[in-house]
């Protein structure tokens, strides 16, 4: 009695699930917009805390780095009772200090060193713009009149189009422009938003950092209490599996990143190629974005040394394929190694899409993330395969026809079945 309850409470569960998702698609399709309104909202109003999580996730392995590193072989000379509730606060407290102190130090560091440098080459590329254009119009105008062809070619498409041109610049490059100011006044009101959001953010991630095994074992205690203890023990290690490959590829690729910026300066300032810490930053910044963050960044940098030095922009492009050679083949493997395990397409791939929803910040966590969905499809795939007692090899699969009644993995060469069946039809042929 008690199975034949249990089976028939689970194909009720079963049922309810099945029957809140179909309701949510509907609602997704004909309300789709006032739910896209409501979760902006959700969103906005949780941006602090958002911050704060991300602060403190950043923040975690450096303050488990220095409190396991520096702060308790520190008391354990001191002969400090760490199993006191008083001196753990004490530890903790200080590596939070230490903490913050140094990803301020760093942080300050950063701007007080680049954005000066910054803020004078672009006010240095504003003042000397005109001068640019003209050298590049200068450029344009030698290099036509060493090809009359491409001269005459290009004078004939500006006739042609000239008034689609003129229309073009008044009916939408006109109206841009005043659009892309009021953006731009909107953007300054955002940007304060933005800030005030991370300084509450900053002040939940000491919260969070400071009491981070609370919050992790009551997020335990929950799991195990929702659900049975085999699937709890899965969720837990789904969970440890995705800090770690995010903290392993989004810490790694920020350090990779740094060296590339760090060697782009001292390349272009050897090279002596206009605004080195401008073109680093750019190159190193970009170089966050998986694949694509490369070419992101090479090609305004190429275009600014094009109008500024032309002569300079051929060797600039020669070294950043080489620096980018050098960091795909040699720093980048050593410092992420198999950090997502994802092959060239699956990374294009997640790029892509998390990109195309999310915009530069789906460019950076789209591999991460993808790489956890993933391996939760691998996952499950395999157990599905392993209920059926068939192999978790993917090499098994390679060139399998069929799997037989005995789960025997047969590869059938299709050139020799062909052989076989003609001469099974010649024999038949001869026969009388």
């Amino acid at each position: 009695m008690k199975k034949f309850t249990n089976k028939y409470m689970k194909w009720g569960l079963t049922a309810l699930i099945v029957l809140i998702l179909a309701i949510c698609f509907v609602c997704l399709i004909f309300k789709g917009q006032s739910i896209g309104a409501g979760l902006n909202v959700i969103f906005r109003v949780t941006m602090p805390v958002i911050d704060g999580l991300v602060i403190a996730f950043i923040a975690t392995p450096v303050m488990n780095w220095i409190e396991e590193r520096l702060l308790l072989p520190l008391c354990r000379k001191l002969r400090l009772d760490m199993e006191k509730a008083k001196a753990r606060k004490r530890l903790r407290a200080g590596s939070l200090l230490l903490t913050f102190l140094f990803i301020g130090i760093v942080v300050y560091s950063f701007f007080a060193i680049v954005i000066p440098e910054l803020a004078l080459s672009i006010q240095n590329i504003i003042n000397t713009f005109p001068t640019y254009i003209n050298n590049l119009i200068k450029l344009t105008e030698k290099l036509l009149a060493d090809n009359p062809e491409v001269e005459a070619y290009i004078e004939g498409l500006l006739s042609t189009y000239s008034k689609d041109l003129d229309n073009f610049l008044d009916n939408s490059v006109m109206p841009t422009i005043n659009t892309f100011i009021l953006s731009a006044s909107k953007g300054v009101i955002g940007m304060l938003k933005s800030l005030y959001n991370l300084i509450i953010g900053l002040i939940i991630s000491l919260y969070i950092l400071s009491g981070k095994e609370k919050f992790a074992s009551q997020a335990k205690k929950i799991c195990y209490a929702l659900f049975d203890r085999p699937v709890a023990n899965q969720v837990i290690s789904a969970c440890r599996f995705t800090n770690k490959t995010f903290i392993g590829f989004l810490g790694g690729k920020i350090l990779d990143s740094a060296i590339i910026g760090v060697l782009c300066f001292f390349g272009t300032s050897i090279l002596n190629i206009p605004y080195p810490i401008l073109i680093s930053v750019i190159v190193g910044v970009t170089n966050i974005i998986p694949f694509f963050g490369p070419y992101i960044g090479a090609i305004p940098s190429a275009l600014l040394v094009l109008m500024i030095n032309p002569g300079k922009c051929i060797p600039f492009i020669l070294f950043v394929l080489a620096l980018q050679q050098l960091d795909g083949n040699v720093i980048g493997p050593k410092i992420l190694g198999e950090s997502t395990g994802l092959s060239g397409f699956w990374v294009i791939f997640s790029i892509t899409f998390f990109g195309g929803l999310w915009g530069i910040v789906g460019m950076v966590v789209g591999v991460p993330l993808f790489a956890v969905l993933y391996a939760g499809i691998s996952y499950m795939v395999n157990k599905f395969l392993a209920k059926k007692s068939l192999s978790l090899n993917t090499q098994d699969y390679e060139k399998l026809d069929y799997i037989n009644a005995e789960k025997e993995y047969i590869q059938m060469n299709k050139a020799a079945l062909l052989n076989n069946s003609q001469e099974k039809e010649e024999k038949e042929s001869t026969q009388p």
